[in-house]
């Protein structure tokens, strides 16, 4: 996913929404739909450089330590 423009599908960013609405009846307007999977695709980025991040120092879990070595590098991709 990192380095390409791909990202979530609206549908699947629906129906993951759907899954948490307390009313059944909620509904979500396109760009609601397209600002989640941004946030998702964002969310799933920063995740994986987390990993490489706590593996390049030999670790075995991600700490928030991680985390935080990797949003500034996360703001530049912007």
């Amino acid at each position: 996913m990192e380095g390409t423009s791909g990202g979530f599908r609206k549908e699947l960013v629906g129906k993951l929404l759907q899954l948490h609405f307390k009313d059944d009846k909620t509904k979500v307007s396109g760009d609601a739909l397209r600002l989640m999977a941004e946030l998702l695709k964002i969310f799933v980025v920063a995740a994986i450089r987390s990993v490489r991040q706590a593996q390049a120092e030999d670790l075995a879990l991600v700490d928030v330590d991680q985390l935080e070595k990797v949003l500034p590098q996360l703001l530049l991709d912007f």
